[in-house]
């Protein structure tokens, strides 16, 4: 008898974070006609400054078989597909769904968002056992985005949304807002996990410092971090029990320290702290559980290029909140080297954890077909053994951060 995702010989591998996007002139065709003369004009003055969308290796992006070739060497069984290259309207350091502040603008980048989600639905429908997408949509406008996840569902590509973090100040209100009810209610009965993916939400720091662009790369994971204490406080979790909320590529240990702040914070703000009590409320006094408790039942770490450092606190976050990713094709992520990155942070799991955490979890919470994937994974993913081998030295030209502490780990295996 052929054997399951859990028991064959090698691991399956689901990244729950990797980016894809069309070339740029390819989303024209995505575009309402209306937008095609403003279409020409912003693509004729965009330029992108990232490598993995100026050299030959760009195609990887949107080349559905060079791709599929590169993630299979790489021993990757199935994706999640979160955007990359930039829709249309979008400026360059906002490519994935930062904000709009005028309704013209909000126009615009509406209709290149929309592209891009129907681009992505075509290019996951290439490979629909392999690929599931995650679309954008925005906060403006809370039918439109509504009517744009019903669409999404019913493609049967799509596997969560992305939601853009609320800038500080913004003219947008923030996500503990009461006017985002409708929006949670859709996110749990379509059960499409809602997302949060850094790139978004930070204010302006201005340009014209020498610190600027140090500061705003270094408070890069801040702003969609702080989304979750908006959800928790504001009673979004209490309401919506079963609505998912994911963070992926913010790193894994930050949920910790923030869960016990966020807990003492709670406590103090309900018990006979007369201080603290000045700033509960009727929500805050509804909760029924701690913030930790929300996050072990609802939340879950996309957990990017996850290093030995952070796979070390695997129980205290949860092994079954943690999903691996590999960040393709960016030059951060774990390609070409995720075998070499697994066994890097992993080495000495136990095995059915760490199924559970390169394929089990996400699996179940983006409805992949494990068991159509098997016959895949047997054919592609990494063996038992091989992971089990500590790595000793990094890739020569390797630049994530998974491989942080190599040698170390090797050494006190080795004794």
């Amino acid at each position: 008898m052929p054997g399951t995702w859990d028991t064959i010989d090698r691991y399956m591998i689901i990244s729950s974070d990797t980016h894809a996007g069309a070339d740029l002139l390819d989303y024209k065709e995505y575009l309402d006609a209306r937008w095609h003369d403003d279409f020409d004009a912003w693509a004729k003055g965009y330029s992108s400054p990232y490598d993995d969308l100026m050299h030959a290796t760009a195609k990887r992006n949107w080349d559905s078989e060079f791709r599929q070739s590169e993630l299979e060497a790489d021993g990757l069984t199935a994706e999640l597909v979160f955007p990359n290259t930039v829709p249309p309207f979008f400026n360059t350091i906002g490519n994935f769904a930062t904000l709009p502040w005028t309704p013209e603008e909000f126009e615009q980048r509406w209709a290149g968002l929309q592209a891009h989600n129907r681009w992505l639905v075509d290019f996951c429908n290439k490979l629909p056992l392999q690929r599931r997408g995650i679309v954008q949509v925005f906060p403006h406008d809370i039918d439109k985005a509504i009517a744009e996840m019903r669409w999404a569902k019913d493609t049967g590509v799509i596997a969560g949304v992305l939601l853009p973090a609320v800038p500080p100040n913004h003219s947008v209100l923030p996500y503990h807002h009461p006017r985002y009810e409708p929006l949670w209610s859709a996110f749990e009965e379509l059960e499409l996990p809602f997302h949060q993916h850094p790139g978004t939400g930070g204010p302006d720091v201005g340009s014209d410092t020498p610190a600027a662009a140090a500061v705003m790369m270094f408070e890069f994971n801040h702003w969609t971090r702080r989304t979750l204490a908006h959800l928790v406080y504001a009673g979004v979790f209490e309401r919506h029990p079963n609505l998912k909320a994911v963070w992926t590529e913010n790193g894994t240990a930050w949920v910790l320290q923030e869960l016990m702040m966020m807990d003492a914070y709670l406590t103090s703000m309900t018990g006979d702290n007369r201080t603290g009590s000045l700033f509960g409320s009727d929500v805050i006094n509804s909760l029924t559980l701690k913030p930790s408790e929300y996050f072990a039942r609802q939340c879950y770490i996309g957990a990017s290029f996850i290093n030995r450092a952070e796979a070390l606190t695997r129980y205290k976050v949860g092994v079954d909140k943690i999903m691996w990713g590999a960040d393709y094709p960016h030059n951060e992520g774990t390609s070409p080297y995720s075998r070499e990155a697994i066994r890097a942070a992993f080495f000495d799991v136990p095995e059915p954890e760490l199924r559970q955490l390169l394929a089990g979890t996400a699996g179940r919470l983006y409805g992949f077909d494990l068991e159509a994937l098997t016959p895949i994974a047997q054919r592609v993913g990494p063996t038992i053994e091989e992971i089990a081998v500590p790595l000793d030295r990094i890739p020569p030209d390797a630049e994530s951060g998974a491989f942080a502490g190599v040698g170390e780990a090797w050494a006190k295996k080795m004794g």
